[in-house]
């Protein structure tokens, strides 16, 4: 019988490593402590990059930019067995100042990208575009259809998924995992994977009671406008405005470590405002159809955790991408299913071990 492998939390993360997983021929359980794809995966933007890659250090640039080539073979692979388009769609990135021009030029050219010329589009819409720094190759998805389309996926392929399941903890026997607590009953499998994102510590608790994942929030706004108001997304300053094919455009995002507090307030309202309206004039006096926060998982210099617990020899962390979990998704599931299935790592796994 295949070797069965229980995965707690369903994220972007625990999703993408289900499908990863159950693609290889193993056995997959996926616990979920509410209904799946609802917590921080859905509320970001699915821009598909780093904000911004030349700001960033080697470890989340490998990663991303790993993930980023599979991008477009995962989705193929998606859109086989998913009823939900993931809207994928290679709409460009507008980067705005302030940034560091010569970073940016250095990390362009080291990876033979290039500057394309501003589309004419972008130039219309956006008052302050001829200042900024045009990323054509850019691209994003949106989160709660991807979220939708890895379920879907997940369950073609097999994948059993428990919803409304709290864990409440875990069971060891010497130096494994022997079982995985719910309010209902223990739940055993041959290997555990923890993908519970910002949760992931408190999980853990004594198991390891230095990881570094602590929740940080991010608030958003939304807003409906005629598709084609803005063509591209827009970066400035840590905020973004993304445009959905349907005319809707997200704006955000805030950084707050407030620990597990999910509340919206009146002053983050006010500023995403503010910027929305800087970028995009056209939108002043348009009020937002709706405003929602959710909880990232940070760790320090946003490095994830992707690696086997170093006392427990059948468990699994996949967690910490802190805003990249969509971005970093298909790479992130590739080497936990590595590690998992005992295969040669698709990238140096050393930079995502389990923190001492």
């Amino acid at each position: 019988m295949a070797k069965h492998v229980l995965i707690v939390g369903g994220g972007i993360a625990g999703l993408a490593s289900a499908w990863e997983l159950a693609r290889n021929g193993l056995r997959v359980s996926l616990l979920e402590r509410q209904q799946s794809g609802q917590e921080s995966s859905w509320a970001g933007a699915g821009i598909l990059s780093a904000l911004l890659p030349w700001d960033y250090g080697r470890p989340v640039n490998r990663l991303i930019q790993t993930s980023l080539a599979q991008f477009p073979m995962w989705i193929a692979a998606l859109r086989q067995v998913a009823r939900t388009d993931p809207e994928y769609r290679p709409t460009g990135m507008l980067v705005l100042p302030p940034f560091d021009a010569q970073a940016a030029d250095r990390w362009l050219n080291d990876r033979a990208l290039g500057l394309d010329s501003l589309p004419a589009a972008v130039a219309a819409r956006v008052p302050a575009a001829a200042t900024g720094l045009w990323l054509s190759h850019v691209a994003q998805v949106r989160n709660p259809r991807i979220l939708r389309a890895l379920r879907e996926a997940c369950e073609s392929a097999g994948v059993v998924i428990h919803e409304m399941s709290q864990v409440t903890g875990l069971k060891t026997a010497g130096e494994r995992v022997s079982g995985v607590m719910t309010d209902e009953r223990l739940w055993q499998a041959d290997d555990y994977l923890l993908t519970a994102g910002a949760w992931s510590a408190q999980l853990l608790g004594s198991l390891s009671p230095n990881l570094p994942v602590r929740p940080v929030r991010g608030q958003m706004l939304l807003y409906q406008t005629a598709p084609g108001t803005l063509p591209c997304i827009v970066y400035r300053d840590g905020g973004y405005l993304v445009p959905r094919a349907d005319g809707l455009i997200l704006a955000g995002s805030t950084i707050e470590d407030v620990g597990f507090d999910k509340a919206i307030t009146d002053v983050a309202e006010q500023e995403i405002r503010q910027f929305t309206t800087d970028i995009l004039p056209v939108l002043a006096g348009l009020e937002p159809v709706r405003h929602w926060s959710g909880l990232r998982p940070g760790t320090p210099e946003n490095i994830p955790i992707i690696a086997r617990h170093p006392g427990l020899t059948n468990l699994y962390l996949n967690t910490g991408h802190f805003r990249y979990g969509v971005t970093m998704a298909p790479a992130s599931a590739t080497l936990i299913a590595d590690l998992i299935l005992a295969r040669s790592p698709s990238i140096d796994p050393s930079p995502y071990s389990w923190p001492d």
